[in-house]
């Protein structure tokens, strides 16, 4: 059936969405009254106290005289500063994907013996199934890249004869599986659709077991499989920036949540991905790149700090870009004074744009950077401060590394998987009961009438 073919009565779909709307909202008071936490978040916007976790941690206030002050924003991975490390590969001038990769998993930092095997086992499961790029990847290709590798995780549950066993060495195969595979099958689905539904060249790089997995995502990404040192690096950061952040973020939610259910590896990972691909948790980066674009091309000079200033006005009265009122890549729902990946991040964001002649652009960047906040301050009233998150720059990054805006959601799942894998694993080794919160029916009573009598 063709994509464009209509078989619905549209009309009908109206209609029975506006029943939808008149018979399923929700007065907004009611949640004052029952003390519902939207979202799951309390009335300054911190989530609710929902479970445990040993594998990351988010410090965005501190308590001062008993009240709780914002800081700037620091991450820990396993109980290790993220700042440190980075520092600590950068400084060895090495790649820190697999080292962070086994420390989220298994909770240390490995010994040389130890993250040499350990990157052997990833490079060793970076393979898919016999002709599975020919019959999943590259039949009924889209532009929805974040659907394509949902399709491609689900698929890969046919192939597995142990799909369900909640053992955890199996599942942690599984893991390391879909961990060493993510970037293939991102690359390759976007090569897919550029062929068929763009009408590019169509080329498959096999990846390279000596090579890290930033340096393979670029190898196979690019036709001639060249890329330079710093772009490795950057690239490199970026996914460990990305790696985890927390058990309270959405996508990571949803796969404790689906987890506790007892289900696959493949279903609850499907089930992040889906999460992730949302606008308001993975899709952020995109609209800055776009938002960016869009001012370019209505300031006439960007050097001008006012006229990009009336520029930024001008998105919160929703008069530019997509007319959301949103200044995208500003603010978070954790931190408030700084995001230590976002200050990170622009240590080496710089060097790039250098590498790349990009410098005005990057000039530009940093003066969103340092305006938006106080636009944004003179403009709405909020609960707390706001700060350039690591939306910001990552979009600016991937435009520098040449990687296609459709790639953009699903590099933070190239990333983001080995933090779900680490989350399935804590949820199984630890919590033996479903996570099934309260919801309160505020519903009317009805009578039933019987088909006859119905006006």
């Amino acid at each position: 059936m063709a994509k464009t073919e209509q078989i619905l009565d549209y009309e009908q779909i109206r209609e029975l969405s506006a029943l939808c709307l008149e018979h399923s909202t929700i007065d907004p008071s009611l949640y004052e009254k029952y003390n519902v936490k939207r979202g799951l978040r309390d009335i300054n916007g911190k989530g609710v106290l929902s479970g445990l976790t040993k594998i990351s941690k988010i410090e965005s206030s501190k308590m001062v005289d008993g009240k709780s002050v914002p800081c700037d924003g620091r991450l820990f991975y396993r109980g290790i500063d993220i700042r440190e490390l980075v520092d600590g590969f950068i400084k060895d001038d090495r790649p820190g994907f697999e080292e962070t990769a086994y420390l989220l998993l298994f909770g240390k930092l490995p010994d040389k013996r130890e993250l040499a095997n350990f990157t052997r086992l990833l490079a060793e499961s970076r393979t898919l199934p016999t002709n599975f790029t020919r019959d999943v990847i590259m039949k009924a290709p889209s532009k929805d890249m974040m659907t394509m590798l949902s399709k491609c995780v689900l698929t890969l549950a046919s192939y597995d004869d142990n799909t369900d066993e909640l053992e955890l060495s199996n599942v942690l195969r599984q893991c390391l599986n879909l961990i060493s595979t993510f970037p293939m099958m991102a690359v390759y689905c976007y090569h897919a659709y550029n062929h068929y539904e763009c009408g590019d060249s169509f080329y498959i790089h096999y990846p390279d077991p000596n090579l890290s997995t930033a340096a393979n995502f670029l190898r196979m990404l690019r036709p001639d499989k060249q890329y330079t040192a710093l772009e490795a690096r950057v690239l490199d950061l970026a996914l460990i920036l990305h790696m985890e952040h927390g058990g309270g973020n959405n996508s990571t939610f949803t796969t404790h949540v689906v987890s506790s259910s007892g289900t696959d590896t493949y279903s609850a990972i499907a089930a992040a991905l889906g999460s992730l691909k949302g606008p308001k948790h993975g899709g952020a980066n995109i609209k800055v790149v776009q938002m960016v674009a869009d001012l370019k091309k209505n300031v006439k000079d960007t050097t001008d700090r006012e006229a990009v200033s009336e520029y930024l006005h001008k998105l919160l009265h929703k008069e530019a870009f997509d007319r959301k009122g949103l200044i995208y890549g500003m603010g978070h729902a954790v931190y408030s004074i700084s995001d230590p990946r976002a200050l990170i991040f622009k240590r080496f964001v710089k060097d790039l744009a250098v590498e790349k002649n990009r410098m005005e652009d990057f000039a530009l960047y940093s003066m969103i950077e340092e305006d938006a906040p106080k636009v944004i301050a003179s403009e709405r009233h909020i609960y707390k401060g706001v700060s350039a998150n690591v939306d910001f720059y990552s979009g600016f990054v991937y435009s520098m590394l040449d990687i296609p805006e459709e790639l953009f959601t699903p590099m933070f799942a190239v990333a983001r998987i080995v933090g779900w894998s680490a989350h399935r694993l804590e949820e199984l080794i630890n919590v033996d009961k479903i996570i099934r919160p309260a919801y309160m029916s505020v519903s009317d009573p009805l009578t039933y009438e019987p088909l006859e009598s119905r006006p």
